[in-house]
């Protein structure tokens, strides 16, 4: 069976607030996401991480803090959702 599913906008502003994991092409970046518009997303907290460890559970195997807030375009993101931790 195929299921259809309806995204807006990428829907970044529905996790306004929350903490997310962005995928990019070479690094992942996490953070609480705290602006969006559409060339960019801003990121409070925001760590880059080396090492992801189990993407189920548990906390960054190896991630460094970044500078507050940390910025990350839009058209360089492959995959985004929840961060784990």
């Amino acid at each position: 069976m195929k299921k259809i599913i309806k995204i807006e906008d990428g829907r970044f502003d529905a996790m306004l607030g929350d903490k997310i994991a962005v995928f990019c092409g070479v690094y992942i970046y996490t953070g609480v996401l705290s602006g969006v518009n559409e060339d960019l997303i801003e990121l409070k907290e925001a760590m880059i991480v080396y090492e992801t460890g189990k993407l189920a559970s548990g906390r960054w195997k190896d991630a460094q803090k970044l500078p507050s807030p940390w910025y990350v375009m839009r058209q360089g993101i492959e995959s985004w959702g929840p961060a784990k931790c």
